[in-house]
Parts: C-alpha cells; sequence; structure tokens
C-alpha cells in the first residue's frame, strides 16, 4: 500500500469533537464496548497461533469505536445485520461473549449452535439478525427486514455494516435504490477500511469518496472519521433520531483501518500489499486508547475505576473461554435443524 496514494484523496474529518458536552456515562459506554471487543479479540488471536481454535475468523481490531458509537444508540429491538468480520457488531450490540467463544469452538452452546462459525453469528433476541459470509449478502436482506420495520408502528429501524467492500456489488445499489424509493428505515454503515481484502479502494473506485455515490439515490450520505468514537456517536445519534422521524434511509461511510490480516491473527505484512508505516500510523490513532486518554482527565474519574473496567472483561473473556471448552459438540441427529423453517421439516 502507498501510504500517501491512499490517504491524500481521503478527506478524514478530523475536527475537534466537542468532547466538554459528553456526559460521562456515555463516555464510559463507548469504553466499554470497545474494550469488550478488543480483549475478545485479543484472546482469539492467542487462541488462533496456539491452533486451540481452527475456525476462519476476520477481526475487527482497529475498528470498534463504528460498532461501539453507532450500537450505543440503538434499541434493544432494533436490527443489527452484519458482515464476515463480526464479533464487534456482535459484541457492541449486546451479543454473549459465552455464546460467541462458544461459537468459534463449534460448541452446540454457540449463538448458531455450533454450525456457523465466526462468520455466520445470530442472536435475535438482541436484534442481532444475523452476519454473511457473502460480501454485501446482508444489505439486502436488512433492507427487507427495514420495510416490516416500517409497518410495525415502533419507530424501529434496521442496520447494515459492511465494508468498501460492498460498495463494489451491484445489489448494495439495489438495496439503495429500494431504501430509498420507499423511504425505509434503514441506516447504511460503510465501515472503510481501504481494502477489499488486499486490493486497496483507490485501484477499485475512480472516486473514492464512497458516500457521494450513494447521494445518487436521494439519500442523505455522510464520511466520518471511524476512530473517533465521540465523532461516531454524534452522527449516529443525529442520523438515526432523523430516521426514526420517518425521514427516510441514512448513509454513513466510516473511515478506519484494520490493524490485522484480512483473516487470521498476523499483521499480514510479508505480503507486500500494505507498509508497516501505514498499520503504525493507524495504531497511533487507537480509539480505545484515546478514549481512555480522556476518561482519566476527567474532573471526578479516579484511574482505578478504568483498571476495574478492563479487570472485569478480562475475566468474562476468560469466562467465555472455559464455557466454551466445557460445551458439547452438536449431535449428528441435529445437522438438519436450523436449515429449513419448522413447516418445511414437517413440524
Amino acid at each position: 500500500m502507498n501510504h500517501s496514494k491512499n490517504t491524500e484523496k481521503v478527506d478524514f474529518l478530523l475536527a475537534e469533537s466537542r468532547i466538554d458536552s459528553f456526559a460521562t456515562d456515555i463516555i464510559e459506554d463507548l469504553f466499554t464496548r470497545m474494550l469488550r471487543i478488543r480483549l475478545f479479540e485479543e484472546c482469539v488471536v492467542d487462541l488462533l497461533y496456539k491452533k486451540d481454535i481452527i475456525c476462519p475468523v476476520h477481526l475487527y481490531v482497529g475498528q470498534e469505536a463504528i460498532s461501539a458509537g453507532v450500537c450505543a444508540n440503538l434499541n434493544d429491538n432494533d436490527y443489527v445485520f452484519s458482515t464476515h468480520r463480526s464479533h464487534g457488531h456482535y459484541i457492541a450490540k449486546g451479543g454473549s461473549l459465552n455464546a460467541l467463544m462458544a461459537e468459534l469452538y463449534g460448541k452446540e452452546s454457540g449463538c448458531s449452535h455450533g454450525k456457523g462459525g465466526s462468520m455466520h453469528l445470530v442472536e435475535p433476541e438482541i436484534g442481532y439478525m444475523g452476519s454473511s459470509a457473502i460480501v454485501a449478502g446482508s444489505i439486502p436482506i436488512a433492507v427487507g427486514a427495514s420495510f416490516s420495520a416500517l409497518h410495525n408502528g415502533d419507530k424501529q429501524i434496521s442496520v447494515a455494516f459492511f465494508g468498501d467492500g460492498a460498495m463494489d456489488e451491484g445489489v448494495s445499489y439495489e438495496s439503495f435504490n429500494l431504501a430509498s424509493l420507499y423511504n425505509l428505515p434503514m441506516v447504511f454503515i460503510c465501515e472503510n477500511n481501504l481494502f477489499s481484502t488486499h486490493l486497496p479502494v483507490f485501484k477499485r473506485h475512480k472516486n473514492q469518496n464512497l458516500f457521494e455515490k450513494v447521494r445518487a439515490f436521494n439519500i442523505k450520505a455522510i464520511r466520518i472519521d471511524g476512530n473517533n468514537p465521540f465523532e461516531v456517536y454524534t452522527a449516529a445519534n443525529e442520523c438515526i433520531e432523523n430516521v426514526r422521524k420517518g425521514n427516510g434511509p441514512v448513509f454513513i461511510e466510516c473511515m478506519t483501518f484494520r490493524w490485522l490480516a484480512h483473516v487470521g491473527p498476523t499483521p499480514d505484512l510479508d505480503i507486500g500489499y500494505r507498509k508497516k508505516k501505514d498499520v503504525e500510523f493507524w495504531m497511533e490513532r487507537c480509539p480505545i486508547k484515546a478514549i481512555k486518554h480522556i476518561l482519566e482527565k476527567r474532573s471526578g474519574w479516579e484511574k482505578s475505576k478504568t483498571e476495574a473496567i478492563e479487570n472485569k472483561i478480562r475475566i468474562e473473556v476468560q469466562e467465555s473461554l472455559k464455557y466454551a471448552r466445557q460445551g458439547s459438540y452438536p449431535s449428528v441427529n441435529e445437522i438438519n435443524k436450523g436449515i429449513f423453517s419448522e413447516k418445511a421439516e414437517g413440524k
């Protein structure tokens, strides 16, 4: 990756957030959500290196501010649809670490009963309706869910998380058109980490301002700094409230960067498609490091409280590991369950 070639055409919105206007409980919530994702993913990295789990895993390290900032503004009954890089969205929406870890181990107690693995998570009880390994595959499903939400009268919304690679797929633009045509309560969150697998965005799009493409569908579309949790939270709050009022869909392009390989635990610097200095540039803009610093500067906030939050999450992660290892694998008698509807299965 040529750092200058990728970044000179990206208009990062790095203006200072009005951090003083944020209540401490909101900052703590964002910090907790992000740290829960990070510490879980770090544990998974260790397990992958040890080959304790062999499930293919696309890690979310470096992108935590996006899912945390968006999900902090969602209600329990709001729908979330995810991608192959799914852990962050699942955890930020309130997913069980026990069920997620068990799923990575292929255990029956996993959120997909051991049949889905990392890329196919689901927990409807919290509004997490599923993730898909198909690039852009969950976007039209999310739009369908928003159509149902439009008619239930609960001011419910549907959110689709997807990467910049999904902007290469025709079904995305069909979904934008349909959402706009029917004025659906739909929020599109594009996590632009500058690469689709190993291919940089400037080699795929003449116009790298992806949000501008969506405006052609008469959808409000903006770009924000996806590594600034305050900017993500503020933009998501304003856009989501606007959608709830019946003003139609919105599209938020969040600029970010994954620290690790497209798939797996390595930094993958040996492949040659990106450089160490570029990874280091983004690691310096770590959203968790930044928000921790802000919290500990707050009047009345003790450093011991930050440490207590971290310790609590570390215990949760270790408990999830214990839970997963003790679980049983699905019975062969369960192999066909959950594939067809109950009616189709003759029940």
